[in-house]
This record gives C-alpha cells, structure tokens and sequence, in this order.
C-alpha cells in the first residue's frame, strides 16, 4: 500500500522551523567558541532530525545541505575543531539557508541554487581543512562489494577509542532496517558514539548482502553484533540509538560470564556501504512509502500538546463570550425578582458566574504565548547590525515567560524590530565615543516584559546617549511642527519622533534615518489598544515602555454614562476622573473651545454628547464629571454626566459587524441586554481636532467674507 506522505508535511514545516529556532538560538548562547557538549548535542539533533524529515519526504537537496552541516558539527562533538568565529558565521548562514530551503519547499516557490551551493563548498573547505581531506560523507563513492563472511570481526569505526573501564559488560544486536541508510542515519558514526563509552568489539553479519549487480545503495543489506565494556548503566547505550527511532531492531543485554573483548575495527565493506548515501534518496521508493507511524515520527518528536488551528481557538472564545453575556443578562433579570425561588436562583446564578469566569481565564490562556517567541528573534539580529555597525553591543533579556495573547504577540514584532534597530544605530555610540564619555565599550540594549495590572508591559532600554532634546525641537521647528516660539514638554518633544517620516538622523543608511519605523511603531500599538512612552537621559540612555492588553478577546474598561447612552472607556487610557471647579475653565476662540487648567497643564475638553450628537443630562461642566484620558502624551478630558461600574468586556467587532466608525473601537453587550460602545481614545482625540479644524476653517472664512 502506498501511503501518501504530503498530509504529514506542515507538520514536519512547522517542527523543523521550531527546530531552527533552537539550533539559533543555542549558537548565538557561544560567540567564544567554549561550547559545551550539551548545547553541540541540542544542535546535532537539529541537525539530524531535519536531514531525517527531509530525507524521508523526498526533499532531498535539504536532506543533502544538512547532512554537511552535521558533518561539521560531529567535528566538534569530536572535539577535532571548535566553533571559533568562521564556524559560527557558517553555522548562523546555515540557518538561514535551511529556513529558506524549507519556506521553498513549502510553499513550492524556486530556491537559490546559488546561495545554497556556495555556502554548501564554504562548509565542506572547513571539513576538509579540519579533516586534513575532504570527507567521504560529502564525496560520495560508489559503494563496492564487501569480502567479510558473516559473524567475522572487522575494524573499529573509531579513530579515538576510550580506555577500557571494567565496570559493566554489554552485548548489542543491531538490526536495522532496510530505509536506514536513506533516512540519513550513519552506522559508522554510531560505532564511534559507543566507542566513546568503553571498549567494543563489532561484529558484522553480511549474510543478506546481494550479489554486486544486485546490490542497491539506498538499502541497508548489514546487521551487526557489538560487544561493550563500559558504561555501569544502560541509558547512555539507549541514547546513542535514539537517534534511530523506528529504524531498526535494538536489543541490548548484559549476558552473564561476558568477557570485554579488545576494541576492533570495522571492514572496508562497511565503510563502502554505509557513508553518505542518505543525501541521495530520490531513488529510495521506501522513504517515499513509509509507514504512517515512521513517517509521523520524522515529522514530530512525542508531545503532550497537540495543534489546534487558530479558528477553532477563536470559535471557542466568541462562544464563551457570548455566554459570558448570557450569564450577564440573566443576573440582571434576577435583580428586581423575590422569594424563596428567587434566592436559591441567585445563589446558582452566582455559581454559574464564578464558573463562568474560571472557564473564560482557561479559555484565553489557550491563546497566550511566552514572549519569548518574539524576544528570541533578536540576539541574532542584535549580532548582526552590531558586527556591520562597528560597535560591542551586549543584548540582555528579561521577563521572557510573561504571557500574552498570541494576536497581540505577532503584531508587537515588527515595532520591537525599528525599536532595537533605533537603539542600535542612534542610541549606543560607537566604541570611541563611548571611551571618551567614560562609558565600556560594550553598550547594552536591554528587553524587559512584565505584567502590571490587567496589562503588559514590554520596555527596550539602552545605555547610549539618549536623545536630542534640541535637535528634535530644531527639526520639529524647520518642519512646521511646532511654533517658532512654541515650547513643549520633554513627553510632547520626545513624541515628536513617532511623527510619519521624521528623522534626525544626519545620513541615511539601510539601518535607519529614512525617517519610516516609529510612525509604524505608534501605529500598530494604537491598533492594538496600548499606548508608547519615551523617558532619555542625555549621555545614560532612554527607555521605551509600550503597555499592552493581555488580550483583545476582552477589555478591562470603564462604563460612563452620557444621556441614556452607555459607552466603555479602556481602563489603560484614563489618568484620573475629577469633578471641576469653575475657576479651573478656560474659553478661548469666541467661546468654542474649552481648556481645563489642571496643575499647571492645560487640558481640552471634549463634551460627548456634541461629538456623538446624543442628549445630556446636564451642558454645565461644573454639574457632570471630567474623565482625564490620555493617548500619546497627549491628555483629554471627556465630559460625561456619571462614572458607572468597572468591567471585563467582551469586545465585538464594529467593522466585521457593521463598519469601521473613527473614535470607536467596537462594541459590547451588557447585562441589561444594551449595547455599549467602545471608545478608541487616539481615534476620538483625532476626531475632535479635526472637528476643532473645521470650526476654526469656518471662523476664518467668515472673517475674510466679513471684511
């Protein structure tokens, strides 16, 4: 029966691009060369495993990339060579083609040959200088005949033997399958792992080998007996045959009265047979026809988690969400309801909420991620930029288990991206100028992330030489941003930076200075319902605190009520709500406009009901309440008549539900069964200075008509 591979190959996408990550990440931990045997052994895997995947699935050309690269890599497990500066360089573009290798295959778009043959001989040069010839694995010769006779002993596999330790004796029968070869498992260099452990002997039983013309290099005809002295425990025996799998037939005893024998060495038959052959499987119909367990097991190691898409993730919160407002409403009809009955309703209903409550945080923790997923894409970049820019850069990450919802976890990268490169390009100085400011030489960027509230808080703060207060004023002024006498807060000056196409910079290079990056960065965290600071220190540095909802499933708001409508205000926009004093307003331009002096600020005021054209309870400031929001250093005071409760809110979508509305953000359902609306405060602070725009327009024209 021929079994159809394809359906297991996003799996196999999906675990090999996870696998990078780690093979990346575990290289950028060792920039010196000093890399320990565990993290050598994590990337092998890596290594290993996508060779395996790939060889399984027909892709041969990664198969065949990867296992070069685990060539290079079994030399410094060897211990033959070190992961200096070239190897890592190497090991870090080797990542890189293989991503692009797989996004090739995946998405069945063409691949440059180019590239990834160049990079390819640069790897296979180090090999071969390591090596003192080029290696057989990357050669590979035409497989010969073997002249050993079953059960006759033949040489060592390793060049490096361990010395004898007579502590446990070990008796190995290793029957491998016919596909072992073409799954890139390599027998020679199992034989070295295990001469590793103590002295071995190796026996080969060649009696299914094939005539010569027969004989089919893809297909694995050797079974082999081993001897081992050794090791007092069996598990490191089992880890060196992990990297089987399901390949063969492994049975390890500890035979009583076995005696070590002397380490021998392997035949030149094995030698023939057995190297590099897993590169080539495009003629291997077994790899092609594996069985459906085998070919599960090249894609995906065992996990206690299982794939979901992120559909059926989001059906299941919109349907919590709408019980969650079911529940709502039926607790507001049990207000006005009395009696026995009534009572032991409201003690179910109580316990249906708590129930309810526990189910929704269950529900929205499915979709919460570590940032480190995004956090983890930066040493290598920060390594990168730092080499081309000519400056020592130290990256240090904290809070990288803080959790937050996945949706707001993809669209918070590209900002950290132009945040960091900022820091990188503008921020840390050069090595000299540092040295003259009596600084190190090695500027720091510092990624921070930490809950606060019912929010997130993610921080990129460097040690460099903070920002121009002066020059963003100057640049500010030639643009016509501000007045020519006009002076502003160190918040306001700071924010002038998130401006579209302002820039500082005194020559543009493909780092920075195209004045594009920090509009983005504004931009998408307004989307995302958080806001941005900047703090800087001149010659210590600056920090940028970005704050963020955990999720955009639910809000944290505040319910105000303005008439008979109800509107929900993101708690993470409001400052304070006052009640104000006369004294404390300002009329200016004919009486339209209205400014609240509050501790020496002065404040505009949007009255609700003009903006939303709804009827107020009261048109006298002095008799409703003034809630202070604020939104890219910029404050407001709403006018609303009363402040009502504080609440999680499910969020519904205006525009996939009706259409996209300037100031509003969504809606909600209460428990009365009302809609609320949610208020975009950036939106309805744009709306109201166009509003104030027009009116002034209008003023002006009457003026010139007038005169």
């Amino acid at each position: 029966m021929t079994i159809d591979l394809a359906q297991f190959h996003e799996m196999f996408f999906q675990e090999s691009a996870e696998a990078l990550d780690t093979m990346e990440q575990t290289l950028l931990q060792n920039n010196d060369g000093a890399v320990e045997k565990e993290q050598i052994d994590t990337i092998f895997r890596v290594a290993h495993s996508i060779k395996g995947g790939s060889a399984t699935f027909g892709f041969t050309g990664i198969a065949s990339f990867t296992h070069t690269i685990e060539t290079l890599l079994d030399l410094v497990r060897t211990g033959r060579t070190t992961v200096t500066q070239v190897e890592m360089d190497l090991l870090l573009r080797s990542v890189d083609i293989m991503r692009d290798m797989l996004s090739a295959e995946q998405h069945k778009r063409p691949l440059d040959e180019q590239a990834v043959g160049e990079l390819q001989e640069s790897v296979k040069e180090v090999i071969a200088r390591v090596s003192g010839n080029v290696p057989r694995a990357t050669s590979a010769p035409a497989p010969a005949a073997p002249s050993a006779s079953a059960a006759e002993p033949v040489a060592s596999a390793a060049p490096q033997q361990a010395a004898p330790v007579q502590a446990e004796r070990w008796q190995i029968a290793f029957r491998p399958g016919s596909n072992l070869l073409a799954r890139g498992n390599d027998p020679l260099r199992i034989f070295r792992e295990l001469s590793r452990l103590g002295e071995i002997t190796v026996r080969v039983d060649a009696g299914s080998l094939p005539p010569l013309s027969q004989l089919d290099p893809h297909r694995c005809y050797l079974n082999w007996n081993i001897e081992l002295a050794g090791p007092k425990e069996k598990e490191p025996i089992d880890e060196v045959f992990d990297w089987i799998g399901d390949d063969a037939d492994i049975k390890i005893t500890a035979p009583a009265g076995f005696s070590a024998a002397t380490v021998t060495a392997l035949a030149p038959a094995v030698e023939a047979v057995a190297p590099a052959v897993a590169a080539s499987t495009s003629k291997a119909p077994e790899a092609r026809q594996a069985a459906p367990a085998d070919a599960h097991k090249a894609a995906a190691s065992e996990s206690t988690s299982i794939r979901v898409s992120i559909e059926k993730i989001d059906e299941l919160i919109n349907t919590v969400g709408e019980l969650v407002i079911t529940q709502s409403i039926l607790s507001q009809l049990m207000i006005n309801m009395d009696g026995p009955q009534a009572e032991e309703l409201r003690n179910g209903l109580g316990h249906l909420e708590r129930q309810m409550r526990a189910l929704q945080e269950s529900v929205m923790r499915v979709r919460m991620l570590p940032i480190s997923f995004v956090f983890n894409r930066f040493p290598r970049m920060v390594r990168d930029l730092s080499q081309k820019l000519g400056k020592r850069i130290e990256l240090k990450m904290t809070g990288e288990q803080t959790e937050l919802d996945k949706t707001v976890l993809e669209k918070i990268g590209d900002p950290l991206v132009h945040l960091v490169r900022n820091s990188l390009d503008h921020g840390i100085e050069t090595i000299e100028k540092r040295k003259a400011a009596g600084k190190p030489e090695a500027g720091t960027i510092h990624l921070n992330a930490y809950h606060k509230g019912g929010n997130i808080i993610v921080e990129v703060i460097d040690d460099g030489a903070g920002l121009n207060r002066d020059r963003i004023m100057a640049k500010a002024r030639e643009r016509g941003l501000i007045g020519a006498d006009e002076e502003l807060s160190d918040d306001r000056i700071y924010n002038l930076i998130f401006q579209a196409g302002f820039s500082t910079a005194e020559k543009v290079t493909d780092v920075s200075g195209r004045g594009v990056g920090m509009d983005v960065v504004r931009r998408n965290i307004m989307e995302l319902g958080g806001n941005v600071q900047i703090f800087s220190n001149a010659d210590h540095g600056s920090t940028v605190r970005i704050r963020l909802p955990l999720t955009l499933a639910i809000l944290d708001g505040q319910l105000v009520r303005v008439g008979s409508e109800v509107y929900v205000i993101p708690l993470v926009s409001i400052v304070e709500t006052i009640q104000v004093r006369r004294e404390q307003i300002n009329s200016v331009a004919g009486g339209r406009a209205e400014l609240l002096r509050l501790r020496e600020e002065c404040i505009p005021i949007i009255r609700l009901y003009q903006l939303f054209d709804v009827e107020a309870d009261t048109t006298d400031l002095h008799d409703g309440l003034l809630t202070i929001v604020e939104s890219d250093g910029q404050r407001m005071g709403l006018f609303v008549d009363e402040l009502q409760a504080q609440q999680q809110v499910v969020i519904k979508s205006l525009e996939t539900n009706f259409r996209q509305l300037t100031g509003i953000s969504g809606a909600t359902m209460l428990g009365d069964g009302r809609v609320a609306l949610i208020l975009d405060v950036p939106g309805l602070i744009s709306l109201f200075e166009s509003r104030e725009k027009l009116l002034r327009d209008d003023r002006q024209a009457a003026v010139r008509h007038a005169a």
